[in-house]
């Protein structure tokens, strides 16, 4: 469908009238520096921007840029990222430091092609540094802006793929200033789900996160902040100091193990406290896209 000119421009002028009164002053916004908006965009992966927020800072002033990252501990690391859950982004991240160092002599790249080649970035996290650190024009869709234009072009519909939004982002997008106009559809989008009922449950993506309680998350976690406490600890004293069943620790055990989060060595459990040598990368495990 191609939308005329007049009904652009009044879509156009309701989400700038929003942005002028309700515009949301966010610590990555403050900056263009590219490594700081790749943080914060693997942090906002299933993290509310509340929680986000004093990580952001905490986590970019210890590590301020890509050589600081890609050289520390994955203990440190990981320290740094407790509190923010789905610890795996922590794990993407540094090694995409490594591999920027490697790749892109220590800069964020500004195309596509080579922002999804690092470790948890998929297509929708590599268009949102594109926008924010570059200020390209690219189609870009999260579930705020996914609910902007549910709601001014799809009233009705139910189980609406990206597919059918991207034309409608397209035509609409402001190519003179992307990064504004983006931050202007997110925080409009943010509005309409608390006004109107959260219209993005009528996409075909839209997903409810299961709970915490009682999950592998929530044992996973536990075993992290248990580890990151101490030195390497025997398996048995750690199954026995948890709450948990034996099969579930054993379980998450193996799920940190697969992602890189923990080393087994005999009988004891730790996180890797040794800094890579010159920030060179670990060998590459499964990336985790847009989490």
């Amino acid at each position: 469908m191609k939308l005329d000119h007049q009904l652009i421009e009044t879509f156009r002028q309701i989400v700038d009238d929003h942005y002028r009164l309700r515009g949301r002053r966010l610590p990555w916004r403050e900056t263009t520096d590219p490594y700081h908006i790749l943080v914060s965009e693997i942090m906002l992966q299933q993290t509310q921007v509340q929680r986000v927020w004093d990580k952001f800072t905490e986590f970019v002033g210890r590590f301020p840029d890509v050589p600081t990252l890609s050289s520390a501990s994955m203990h440190d690391v990981l320290e740094t990222w407790q509190g923010l859950g789905y610890n795996r982004r922590a794990r993407s991240l540094k090694e995409s430091a490594e591999l920027i160092m490697e790749r892109h002599q220590g800069k964020v790249p500004d195309e596509e092609a080579s922002l999804v080649g690092l470790p948890g970035v998929g297509t929708a996290t590599a268009r949102a540094v594109q926008a924010f650190a570059f200020n390209k024009p690219v189609v870009f869709i999260e579930t705020n802006i996914r609910t902007v234009y549910l709601h001014h072009f799809f009233e009705g519909r139910e189980r609406v793929p990206d597919r059918e939004l991207e034309p409608f982002v397209e035509q609409t997008l402001d190519r003179e200033n992307p990064r504004r106009w983006y931050n202007a559809l997110m925080d409009y989008g943010v509005f309409l789900k608390h006004d109107q009922g959260n219209p993005s449950r009528a996409s075909y993506h839209y997903t409810r996160q299961s709970p915490f309680e009682g999950s592998t998350r929530q044992v996973r976690g536990a075993v992290l902040r248990r580890l990151l406490n101490s030195d390497p600890v025997p398996y048995r004293r750690l199954a026995k100091e948890l709450p948990f069943e034996n099969s579930r620790v054993e379980e998450a055990l193996r799920g940190l193990e697969a992602d890189g989060l923990i080393t087994r060595r005999g009988s004891r459990v730790s996180i890797d406290r040794e800094r890579p040598v010159d920030g060179k990368a670990t060998t590459p495990r499964s990336e985790e896209k847009d989490q």
